[in-house]
């Protein structure tokens, strides 16, 4: 597998994250890397930290990286890529503490579709 940082889906998910008012998020903890030749099949995109502990040793703050599957994501429509983002940051909890939020209840096709029709109320371009 190979990974390759993306500039314009970093900048994209930071813009996102702020167009849904996201405080919680530090947008400059957050950024987006594209990967190549993975195996996986069902995956789009995961997000990933370091573990608290980890951060803890490394006295190191939060960091947050979205994985997109260069594969599966780059087949999707625009509209669908910027949701899958949203999904993403969805799964950061509100206290930014390197720590994640579950599917359920919070993560789900209804709560992602909602915050989409959001973020399109607001104008924003895809």
């Amino acid at each position: 597998m190979r990974y390759s940082f993306s500039p314009e889906w970093t900048e994209k998910a930071r813009e996102i994250a702020k167009a849904l008012e996201f405080s919680h998020i530090l947008l400059e903890r957050v950024s987006c890397v594209e990967s190549r030749d993975t195996k996986t099949k069902r995956v789009i995109a995961r997000i990933h930290t370091l573990g608290k502990v980890l951060q803890f040793g490394m006295q190191q703050q939060p960091f947050y990286v979205i994985e997109l599957i260069t594969e599966q994501f780059g087949k999707q429509s625009r509209e669908d890529q910027v949701k899958t983002i949203v999904h993403e940051l969805m799964h950061i909890p509100h206290g930014f503490g390197g720590g994640f939020r579950h599917h359920k209840p919070y993560v789900n096709k209804m709560t992602v579709e909602k915050a989409f029709k959001r973020l399109q109320e607001t104008g924003f371009e895809f």
